[in-house]
């Protein structure tokens, strides 16, 4: 393993150095990166010592930051033939729905969730403490009554449906019982946030006659919330669980079978192959990679520990600072749920939300996901620049044919899915269904990817285990958007934003970013996504924002409240990794995305953005002058053009950037002349120094 450079905590870079020099620190702790001959920096491969560390400080920081990874260990064999059995046939039972056609809606849905409650209560210990093995007798009997629901539903369902909103003793009793197991099962599985905010909701739909002003409604006991919440399509068996139990875990599953395949391993040498010699280029790598794998796997925080374990590393290595490090692996992988055409899954609860095909929203998404992706580029270039940071020596890199030679045919199972998903004209369902098998296919091409029926076995296992935190999240949002369908909260909320914002969209989507953030805070992106859906976008489409637009927005900053301090989880497991200060590198993450908080505004006011209904001339435009602006904001946010950018110059460059992304031809002028100015000024700076060139940039 190489020695380390060590640099400030705070990102600072010392003085510059000319590229492919090495710049040396007078402090006692700094040593010299090992440079070949080409500037390159020269990697010593990790030590399997070393390696296994690495893994320990991502199983550390997973199991600090992600409540998911804390699942017990089962040493009994049989309990864990069990759960194993009951994962594989949960799987097999979501496939052949996909294949042959659902059950009846309410019976499905109620399945679904009784058999991913049984899974998590025989998983999930009660607390990090509760490890002891009596604990399992409890933990059994909650495991046992998760089936309760479903046998019940089961067994009278034409008498729920008939009943029409009458309900007896024995349903409120079930009801009941769902209800506690499903928050008990969120605590677990994500923590606090989600059930908390669940039960201030359904106090919300109790006492709403005693609240003040705005929040005041007729109230509701808890006969009614009960009978909402298990036997209409607007509780807990509502659209988050509808999209949980249809496309969300075949994508998941899909997903389970391309890592076991050694998906996975080729997006990582893919991406060393393709950016890992250039300026930063370990970072780069960090940013493909995390970018792919968050699209599939749709968990933020996940991602950053499984990539960030071979990523972060890497960084440090070339002289990234600890919280730099991080905050590059937090925002990439965030950024993974933007992108198409997976989006982590919450593209179809999007589309299933606002009843337009999913086509529609995958399409609409890609530009500005794109611009998110290439400001984080930017800026990681830049800082390479500017620290006189380079890539690693090519003798030491993957090659690209290599890569596509040995793995290369996992690609395949990804270009039919598009193909199904957007040409095919077949259901979303059948085409993950067929995908699935396709990936098993594939796989047997190659010695290196071939499965076994044993792999196979395990990647039905380990899709169920990965579902089941975004299954438990959506039942429990369905707690609360059955309260807020109930008491009509979205509409009170929407009105109460629009009214103190005075009607001005500006302030307006101000108010609501703030919202989804807030709202965000703690949550998995999924349930973020359906909470700020329900409450936050109603205020868009209150003042004419279109629907779509209005709900990518919301997407956006409910998602991005996950590297937003102070409570930015997938920075602070990105910091358990790097070593460095999660605060710190939460503040370094949001820096990062700054990008990501401007897009959505972009798209708002000029929707053209989306490439909805728009002519190639028009598509083009648009999308060149916001990819000169997305760039320009990154050289104002480093600070770095050539040489060093003063302070009130990085202000003038941000704001003319800004105003570029306008739609108003005026503010356009403007931004263009003083984004002119701003960089006459840098090439006189730079051309007075030496250093008017473009290796310089």
């Amino acid at each position: 393993m190489i020695r380390e450079k060590k640099t400030s905590d705070d990102g600072a870079t010392g003085p510059e150095r000319p590229p492919g020099g090495v710049r040396h620190d007078s402090s006692a702790d700094a040593t010299e990166l090992p440079i070949s001959a080409d500037g390159t920096l020269e990697v010593i491969p990790d030590s399997e010592e070393e390696r296994r560390a690495r893994e320990q400080e991502a199983a550390e920081a997973a199991a600090k930051y992600d409540a998911e990874s804390r699942v017990r260990q089962i040493r009994w064999r049989p309990l864990a033939l069990l759960i194993s059995a009951v994962a594989i046939f949960t799987a097999v039972y979501h496939l052949y729905t996909a294949y042959f056609g659902a059950p009846p809606t309410l019976i499905h849905r109620s399945l679904h969730v009784s058999l991913i409650l049984f899974l998590v209560f025989m998983l999930y210990p009660p607390s990090r403490k509760a490890q002891a093995a009596w604990w399992r007798i409890p933990d059994a009997a909650l495991a046992l009554l998760s089936l309760v629901p479903a046998w019940y539903m089961w067994s009278n369902y034409e008498q729920i449906v008939l009943q029409a909103g009458r309900f007896t003793t024995s349903d409120i009793v079930v009801a009941t019982l769902l209800v506690v197991l499903v928050l008990e099962a969120a605590r677990r599985v994500t923590g606090w946030a989600l059930p908390i905010l669940a039960l201030l909701f359904v106090l919300f739909g109790l006492y709403g006659r005693e609240l003040p002003g705005l929040l005041r409604h007729r109230g509701y006991d808890w006969n009614t919330l009960a009978d909402q919440f298990y036997t209409t399509t607007e509780g807990i068996f509502g659209t988050a669980i509808g999209v949980s139990s249809t496309y969300i875990f075949l994508f998941i599953l899909f997903g389970a079978f391309l890592a076991k395949s050694g998906m996975s391993q080729m997006f990582n040498d893919l991406a060393l192959a393709i950016a890992g010699q250039g300026r930063g280029g370990p970072a780069k790598v960090a940013t493909l990679a995390s970018g792919f794998m968050g699209s599939i796997n749709g968990s933020a925080i996940a991602n950053v520990v499984s990539t960030g374990a071979f990523t972060i590393p890497l960084m440090k290595k070339i002289g990234y600072s600890r919280n730099f490090a991080g905050a590059v692996e937090s925002s990439a992988s965030v950024g993974g749920q933007v992108l198409p055409p997976i989006m982590g899954a919450a593209a179809f609860i999007m589309a299933e939300t606002i009843g337009v095909p999913y086509t529609t929203v995958a399409l609409a998404a890609i530009v500005p996901a794109l611009l998110y992706y290439v400001s984080l580029i930017a800026q990681i270039h830049l800082r390479a620049t500017r620290m006189g940071l380079q890539g690693i020596a090519k003798e030491n890199l993957p090659d690209v044919l290599g890569v596509l030679k040995d793995r290369g045919h996992l690609l395949i199972p990804l270009a039919f899915l598009l193909y199904m998903l957007f040409f095919s004209g077949r259901t979303i369902l059948y085409s993950a269904f067929l995908t699935i098998l396709v990936t098993i296919a594939v796989a047997m091409l190659r010695r290196t990817s071939r499965m076994s029926l044993r792999d196979v076995l395990q990647a039905l296992e380990d899709g169920t285990r990965s579902a089941l935190g975004v299954a438990v999240a959506c039942a429990s949002v369905g707690v609360i958007v059955g309260v807020v369908t109930i008491s009509g909260f979205g509409v009170t909320l929407a009105s109460a934003i629009v009214q103190l914002s005075g009607g001005v969209l500006f302030w307006t989507l101000v108010m609501t970013m703030l919202a989804c953030l807030v709202l965000g805070m703690g949550l998995p992106s999924i349930p973020a996504y359906i909470v700020t859906a329900t409450m936050a976008a109603p205020a868009l489409t209150t003042l004419g924002v279109e629907p779509l637009v209005a709900h990518l927005f919301v997407f956006y900053f409910g998602l991005f409240a996950n590297i937003t301090p102070p409570v930015a989880l997938a920075a602070f497991a990105a910091s358990g990794i790097s070593g460095g200060k999660p605060m710190a590198t939460g503040g370094a993450a949001f820096k990062l995305a700054s990008a990501g908080f401007v897009i959505p505004y972009m798209f708002v006011y000029n929707p053209d953005l989306l490439l909805r209904d728009v002519d190639l001339l028009t598509g083009v435009t648009v999308v060149a002058s916001a990819l000169v602006a997305v760039l320009l904001l990154g050289v104002a946010l480093e600070g770095h053009f050539m040489v060093v950018m003063a302070w009130y110059l990085r202000l003038v460059l941000a704001v003319g950037a800004v105003m570029m992304l306008s739609a108003d031809v005026l503010y356009d002028v403007i931004g263009v002349a003083l984004v002119i100015a701003v960089l006459g000024v840098q090439l006189l700076r730079a051309r007075s120094a030496g250093k008017l060139s473009l290796k310089a940039i």
